[in-house]
């Protein structure tokens, strides 16, 4: 899985006056989509703090490295995060559910927030998505730590409102000619088609 790291720092380029580059780590070709969540819709299984799932998926790109709010677990190492549509899941639907994908998280390098760690997905399994659920089912503490921490969640992807009102259309499964005009200049056409003439 690709790591991106990036220090901010001031520093003279190319002959100009010393500019900050902290805005460069933004990826040039992404589409986040912040605008397209339903935060009030997130639900969190066995989060220490109420609401603590839906506050880190609320930080923008630009809050990602700011330590709070995290999410954290509360009676063991696993976390069930849903974001909306399917209300009836629970840990052992996720459990018995074969996952849309499976992601392992590499171990934080450093131990710090500052890890943001970008994790692509095969985009012919998402396609027509309308809701997530993050199953978080262990950590790297091997069973030494039951408490899992997540400081950012964001998605990116390419939007494309769906369409939910219904498509109608007339389909004629025997035409009638009596039904239809008569094009002007095309009488007779085609009335020896299987005829043999």
């Amino acid at each position: 899985m690709p790591h991106h790291h990036h220090h901010g720092d001031d520093h003279d380029c190319h002959g100009e006056a010393g500019h900050d580059h902290s805005n460069d780590i933004t990826p040039a070709l992404q589409s986040l989509l912040y605008k397209q969540v339903d935060f009030d819709k997130i639900v969190t299984m066995n989060e220490s703090e109420p609401k603590a799932g839906a506050a880190i998926v609320k930080k923008t790109w630009d809050q990602r490295l700011d330590e709070e709010p995290q999410l954290e677990s509360d009676a063991d190492e696993q976390l069930l995060m849903h974001v909306p549509n399917r209300p009836d899941m629970d840990f052992s639907t996720a459990s018995d559910l074969a996952p849309t994908q499976t992601i392992s998280v590499p171990q934080s390098l450093t131990g710090s927030q500052a890890d943001v760690i970008e994790m692509p997905l095969n985009r012919a399994l998402w396609n027509g998505t309308t809701s997530i659920t993050l199953f978080f089912e262990d950590n790297w503490s091997h069973g030494e730590e039951d408490v899992t921490k997540v400081g950012y969640v964001g998605f990116k992807g390419d939007f494309l409102a769906l369409n939910k009102e219904p498509i109608t259309f007339l389909y004629e499964a025997a035409a009638n000619p009596k039904d239809h005009t008569v094009i002007q200049g095309v009488d007779g056409v085609g009335k020896t088609i299987g005829t043999g003439k």
